[in-house]
């Protein structure tokens, strides 16, 4: 079948509208009509090389839609089902996912080249083979995914909500709540209020912390913490720094969570600084894979216990968090609606990202059109 779809051919390149042909599902495998995708920073990566994978390539990897046509063997769905797409593919049953790390499911390796897990492609045109982001490729009106990609969800849930629960919403929560494992009454650090840094502030909050300080230079998005659960907000991290030393009488913070998309080593320096002895830092950005842009002191971190831990979806699981975060938002624990600042066609991808880029959106979201 033909579908339209945002690519990208090579690195450094804008995103392109291309009509592509779109194999049928094959074992294992579902047919989605995409109804919506979040505008991610981790496309972004792909566009600038943060994250390295083949071209081209179609990007997308938090979308929702309906599942209109089934392979052979697929047991989890069928057609008329609503889902989510997870942002990594769980298998069930490798080595990391019987341990329950799901978010570290072997099928991962097929990443890099962004081909289904049988190692052969869906996507083509121009007589090229095109991979798709995360195994997904939601920058499409149709796509084919493994099921192992599919979290089925209510049918009356709305699903340009619903496709922000993909990744950046269980990444920021987890970050905090998982990965971070944030207590009652801790004081917390958040640096960089995006899609992922908001959510973080959303799950500390719910964590119980009794401090959350969101630190970012853009007032719009600290205004929206603020709105979301932070208790002060700072411009920049040496603001952050004082209000950490009057808040905890100078024991300094419990945690500090990197959620900026691209870190740095100013950041980690203000992070590790800003925690107490034991504290731990959580990093859920990233920058290029060469990059080595972690330094810091040994003495510091020996006689002070400090911690730094790496987080991928914010070390949770994608088939149990996901309904987790809609049970929340049907609760009004979570918010979701209000992190939704633009929405855009499949045209405006470029347009989507500038305005990323630019900080003027929390989330921004693109409606299919069909």
């Amino acid at each position: 079948m033909k579908t339209k779809a945002a690519v990208l051919r090579e690195l450094g390149k804008a995103w392109e509208i291309v009509e592509m042909d779109l194999d049928p599902p094959k074992t294992g495998e579902v047919l989605v009509r995409w109804v919506a995708a979040g505008l991610c920073h981790s496309d972004e990566h792909l566009r600038t090389g943060d994250i390295p994978v083949r071209y081209p390539i179609v990007g997308g990897h938090e979308g929702a839609g309906v599942v209109e046509e089934v392979g052979t063997g697929v047991t989890r769905l069928k057609p008329g089902d609503h889902i989510v797409c997870s942002f990594l593919p769980v298998c069930g049953h490798c080595r990391f996912c019987a341990r329950g790390m799901t978010n570290l499911c072997d099928l991962g390796m097929f990443l890099v080249d962004n081909c289904l897990p049988d190692g052969t492609f869906r996507f083509h045109a121009d007589g090229l083979d095109f991979g798709q982001m995360c195994l997904l490729g939601t920058f499409s009106q149709w796509g084919t995914v493994s099921e192992y990609s599919c979290v089925k969800i209510d049918d009356d849930l709305p699903l340009e909500t619903a496709a922000l629960v993909g990744c950046g919403v269980p990444t920021g929560w987890g970050t905090a709540v998982n990965a971070g494992d944030v207590r009652p009454g801790e004081t917390v650090v958040i640096y960089g209020i995006g899609g992922v840094g908001i959510n973080a502030v959303q799950g500390a909050a719910f964590a119980g912390a009794r401090n959350v300080i969101a630190v970012d230079p853009l007032p719009n998005k600290r205004m929206v913490a603020e709105q979301l659960g932070a208790t002060h907000t700072a411009v920049n991290a040496a603001d952050a720094q004082q209000l950490v030393t009057e808040l905890t009488l100078g024991v300094g913070a419990d945690k500090a969570l990197i959620t900026m998309g691209v870190v740095t080593q100013d950041a980690i320096d203000a992070a590790f600084a800003a925690i107490r002895k034991r504290g731990s830092v959580v990093i859920t950005g990233l920058n290029g894979p060469g990059v080595k842009n972690i330094v810091i002191p040994s003495f510091e971190l020996t006689l002070f216990e400090k911690r730094i831990q790496g987080a991928l979806f914010g070390g949770g699981n994608p088939f149990d968090d996901i309904p987790k975060m809609l049970d929340l938002y049907r609760g009004g624990h979570l918010k979701l609606d209000e992190l939704i600042t633009s929405r855009y066609r499949l045209e405006d991808v470029n347009q989507g990202y500038q305005d990323l880029n630019d900080g003027k959106n929390v989330r921004g979201v693109m409606i299919m059109e069909h």
